[in-house]
């Protein structure tokens, strides 16, 4: 697409103007925190803006309207917004450390990974809670470590690697059964935590998850530069000083940084990680320094919008936000296989 006869293309311009990447920035935010709002005020019992502002402003405990926003609106708000941001800017980091497009981080196991230790933690010191988030990192940064090493090692195309995180997600998936299994007490939340959801969500939860997920954050989002120069080649990388592999192996921990801690409040949400990286690049461009920021924006914007949709679109009656996001993000996965095999069949072709 160009903007005018003889002019360079838009993603050019995209990629040169600053402008453009500030006014995209500064909307992304304005949309997040207007999604922010419109969760704490929708649900069963809806709320106006200035009900809102009042009930928080007179701080009366006793009024439903603040035990509404303060226990129930506000943990759920905050929940959705950084398991939002945290899976999206993790599948950005997981596909450029892949250079894989169909990678993210349900779809090669690292979500299913953090479920499994999160549980395991759970079932085996259930009187430390704050042991859980730190379990769901490891789970998840030892399965991210296995895809990656298989990747090196095999030199595994881009569809053999999905395939392998599908089978190492379902022996994962298996191992969260036999935990649930054989431990009763957990099994109670287990249907939950597999969909994914933030019914019952309380700040307890949030909180200690919500550290690991700044700072990640605070170490992906410099990381801009590093993943430019990968994605123009491991050769030119390493002639460039780059430290190739030492790089790859501590994005991809930052990554499980993002997921696990996502995972152990959240459950296992799918499709986040791979949907919104794609959609941001269309935006974007390229420039990983603008498409990390701005994937976490729409990544949040896109769970709190889901979660929005699950509380009322049956309303009294409440569907799990891991459901509405299967839906979507199902046929996406789908298109993405069907146009990397056709990419591949007319690379043979040619």
């Amino acid at each position: 697409m160009r903007i005018w006869p003889g002019s360079f293309t838009l993603r050019q311009w995209i990629e040169k103007s600053w402008k453009y990447k500030l006014a995209l920035l500064l909307l992304l935010a304005a949309g997040l925190f207007l999604c922010a709002v419109l969760s704490l005020c929708i649900g069963s019992t809806s709320l106006s803006v200035p009900q809102a502002f009042k009930a928080v402003q007179t701080g009366d405990i006793a009024a439903a309207d603040y035990r509404i926003l303060v226990y129930v609106r506000f943990p759920r708000t905050l929940a959705a917004m950084l398991s939002g941001i945290a899976l999206a800017v993790s599948g950005v980091l997981i596909q450029a450390v892949l250079n894989n497009a169909l990678a993210g981080p349900n779809i090669i196991g690292v979500n299913a990974g953090a479920g499994f230790a999160a549980l395991l933690a759970a079932a085996l010191f259930p009187a430390m809670p704050d042991l859980i988030p730190a379990g769901a990192f490891l789970g998840a940064l030892l399965t991210g470590l296995l895809i990656f090493l298989l990747a090196v090692r095999t030199g595994a195309g881009r569809l053999t690697i999905v395939l392998a995180g599908v089978a190492v997600s379902s022996i994962l998936s298996a191992g969260i059964d036999a935990v649930t299994l054989l431990d009763p007490d957990l099994a109670v939340g287990a249907s939950n935590f597999m969909i994914g959801g933030f019914s019952g969500i309380s700040l307890k939860k949030v909180f200690p998850a919500g550290w690991y997920i700044l700072i990640g954050l605070l170490l992906a989002l410099p990381a801009g530069n590093e993943l430019n120069v990968l994605s123009l080649g491991e050769d030119i990388a390493r002639s460039l000083g780059m430290r190739v592999t030492l790089v790859r192996l501590f994005l991809l921990a930052v990554a499980s940084v993002l997921a696990g801690a996502a995972v152990s409040f959240s459950g296992l949400l799918g499709f986040v990680g791979l949907l919104i990286p794609h959609i941001a690049r269309r935006l974007t461009g390229n420039d990983n320094r603008l498409l990390l920021p701005s994937a976490g924006m729409m990544g949040g914007i896109f769970v709190l919008l889901c979660d929005v949709f699950s509380r009322v679109v049956f309303a009294p009656y409440e569907l799990p936000v891991g459901i509405v996001m299967s839906f979507l993000g199902g046929p996406f996965f789908l298109f993405l296989l069907l146009r990397t095999k056709r990419r591949r069949i007319h690379d043979g072709m040619a």
